[in-house]
């Protein structure tokens, strides 16, 4: 296993950027503001929150969307667990999740929560009102074993034109074997290949207006089996 240590540039001294994909883990605008409006309201989150309701993620990063969906849980007044499992190839030092999470808001102290739950190892991490799992690996591999189905997906990889492998037909069509009927999916990017990957996966796929500069982000929903 291979971690992101040594292959991080710090952005202004705050914004982590992966010098293996040149690109930023998160919005240089607002990163919060970003996965407030792309991966919740393109999931129509909260409004769907139940006891148990499960989000996968491909691209665990800095836990940002973690973060923001299980706040987001916690305010609903929804009882009982959000389950969160995630996908990551290459995950990051207990120490640079700390130094990205000084950024973030306390999140009621949740974010200090998960500062202190990750080892940098992946696994289960159990905290108040969340199960969460991040299965480290490539996703091509990881993602086709994994026995879950999501309600609910952050397709969060690295820009597809640096990332493809994290964006292919064959992983979308993963995500699409592995996401219940009429369950979701977002992402940021409204590239045409990703759009074109889920829709044959069996989503319904519409382009829609995007966080900050990009102009469109892509939302889908799956259809009945």
């Amino acid at each position: 296993m291979q971690n992101q240590t040594d292959q991080i540039l710090w952005r202004d001294g705050e914004v982590p950027v992966s010098t293996r994909f040149d690109d930023p883990f998160f919005s240089l605008e607002n990163g919060v503001a970003e996965t407030e409006h792309v991966f919740l309201a393109g999931n129509d989150l909260p409004e769907r929150f139940v006891d148990g309701f499960q989000i996968a993620e491909l691209g665990f990063g800095t836990g940002l969307n973690l973060l923001v969906a299980w706040d987001a849980f916690a305010a609903s007044g929804v009882s009982g667990q959000l389950h969160f499992t995630s996908f990551e190839a290459f995950p990051m030092s207990p120490e640079d999740m700390a130094r990205a999470h000084a950024v973030f808001p306390e999140f009621g102290g949740k974010r200090d929560l998960l500062t202190k739950a990750w080892t940098g190892q992946g696994g289960v991490i159990d905290l108040p009102g969340l199960r969460a799992e991040v299965i480290v690996g490539d996703a091509r591999e990881t993602l086709p074993r994994w026995d879950g189905m999501a309600d609910a997906w952050f397709l969060d990889g690295f820009s597809p034109a640096k990332n493809p492998e994290l964006w292919s037909e064959e992983l979308m069509a993963a995500v699409g074997m592995h996401t219940q009927a009429y369950g979701t999916a977002a992402t940021y990017t409204a590239a045409g290949f990703v759009r074109r990957g889920l829709a044959d996966a069996g989503f319904a796929v519409e382009r829609v207006s995007g966080y900050g500069r990009k102009r469109h982000m892509t939302r889908a929903k799956m259809q009945q089996r």
